[in-house]
């Protein structure tokens, strides 16, 4: 509460030299954040805004503003290559603005490397911070404000969590909320436990109150987020499972939906299939990565489970909870992996059968173990492994997501449709998009809709 305490007040002091500026100019002050990478930058990036609101800017889509925040991803290299193509369109806007700010955060801050570019090649850059410290965002802002110099606060790791600071929901009547910070598992190939830090996850009361906060403004559907949700509270005083999390919140009156993301598959507990089995307000669909169908290449990947656990376990899920959606990630290409390791990557999409499948190929990300390992497979052959397994997860996706066709199901109206403004869009609660319809006045409502047409990926319905 302390630190709380002190945030708002450097938010105060930003506020009155915000004012000035804004006198002395004659005009409001504008700022863009861009999100780049996972949900969990998202509900960052909510708060970043909630601050800056409060401070007195006013948001713009344009990077043509006073101040522009990028909240960055390094999880591939080409995210990070897209961080720098945008730092350099900036550079011309700031020497035509001279009040311009720039501010970088994020996971890709985390790399010292990216920090040394950062000072070396655009020095006309205000502000760098990390992911560790988000929560000081007024404390720098005001440093920023008030030096000509570059300021850098980067932390390698910390045990705090701050509560309670504004935040800026992009929907009013959904909202993520991070349970837990970090991650412990140090998959081979990847960085995030090297910019996120280690597992600390918030007490079960102060994710149950900023729930029921959001549910009293307006909320209806809850996503909870963390690295590795199913090892949410190992590490709280009083050790608290992630069903027991569940259970809780499932009691808060007014909630209408749940979601949850990322699970790993090593910590899914039994526990945790039953709560969903019973659940009212779960949503009937799981995001439980598999990365690889092979043993061998996820005993390479650190993952701790093999390709029968993984089936053993979608059995056990889709036993209790038959209408489950299953949606997965999955690496190609990872070093070593030969073509009998690749079929049986095809092999566990055809046994499970997922609604969809997120595809990547694998991506070297110095400062991993993946990335010294021999066995770097050529390009050309992960691009038809690629093209093989993608052409198979479509397929089935097709056939999983027709199954619906024709039945009524309620749907969380989200928005007008991009494409055509007759039309609403919306979700079921297995996750899947609709389009219907209807007026504006149903967004943030939950309608029932006959789903009509499947068209692969989407539904077309009609409310009834």
């Amino acid at each position: 509460m302390e630190e709380t305490k002190r945030q708002y007040e450097y938010m105060e002091r930003a506020k009155e030299l915000l004012q000035k500026k804004k006198e002395e100019l004659g005009r409001p002050f504008t700022f863009c954040v861009q999100t780049f990478g996972c949900q969990m930058n998202a509900r960052d990036s909510e708060k970043l805004v909630g601050i800056l609101e409060r401070i007195g800017y006013v948001e713009s889509d344009s990077e043509n503003a006073d101040f522009v925040i990028y909240n960055t991803c390094t999880v591939r290299e080409n995210a990070n290559q897209k961080v720098y193509g945008h730092l350099g369109k900036l550079k011309g806007l700031k020497k035509k603005n001279p009040h311009m700010m720039i501010a970088l955060c994020g996971c890709m801050m985390q790399e010292a490397h990216v920090v040394e570019k950062i000072k070396n090649s655009y020095s006309f850059v205000n502000l760098i911070f990390g992911t560790h410290n988000i929560y000081k965002f007024p404390e720098l802002l005001v440093t920023a404000m008030e030096s000509d110099r570059m300021v850098i606060d980067i932390w390698k790791d910390t045990n705090k969590i701050v509560e309670d600071l504004p935040a800026e929901r992009k929907y009013k009547f959904k909202s993520g909320v991070n349970i837990m910070f970090g991650c412990n598992n140090f998959c081979s190939y990847c960085i995030v436990p090297y910019v996120r830090g280690r597992e600390r996850s918030r007490k079960p009361e102060a994710i149950l109150d900023e729930i029921r906060r959001l549910v009293a403004d307006g909320v209806v559907e809850v996503m909870l987020l963390g690295q590795n949700v199913n090892s949410y509270g190992k590490n709280l005083e009083e050790p608290v499972t992630f069903a027991q999390l569940l259970t809780e919140i499932e009691k808060i009156e007014g909630l209408e939906r749940i979601r949850f993301m990322t699970s790993h598959p090593k910590d899914l507990s039994e526990e945790l299939i039953e709560v969903m089995a019973h659940s009212k307000k779960i949503c009937k669909h799981l995001h439980l990565p598999v990365q690889s169908g092979s043993t061998d290449i996820l005993k390479k990947m650190n993952r701790r489970y093999t390709k029968e656990q993984y089936l053993a376990l979608v059995d056990k899920i889709k036993t209790a909870i038959p209408d489950i959606s299953l949606t997965t990630d999955i690496i190609v290409g990872f070093p070593g992996e030969t073509e009998e390791d690749f079929q049986d990557t095809l092999d566990i999409v055809r046994k499970v059968r997922y609604d969809s499948a997120f595809t990547f190929i694998y991506s070297k990300r110095s400062g991993t173990p993946a990335a010294v390992m021999e066995n770097q497979i050529p390009e050309d052959v992960v691009k038809n492994r690629f093209d093989r397994l993608l052409k198979e997860v479509q397929n089935i996706a097709t056939e999983v997501c027709a199954v619906h066709e024709g039945t009524v199901q309620p749907v969380l109206v989200e928005q007008i449709n991009h494409q055509d403004t007759q039309l609403v869009t919306g979700r079921l609660s297995n996750n899947l998009v609709v389009h219907f319809p209807g007026t504006a006045d149903l967004i943030g409502k939950i309608v029932d809709v006959k789903l009509k047409e499947c068209k692969g990926f989407y539904y077309i319905g009609e409310q009834i």
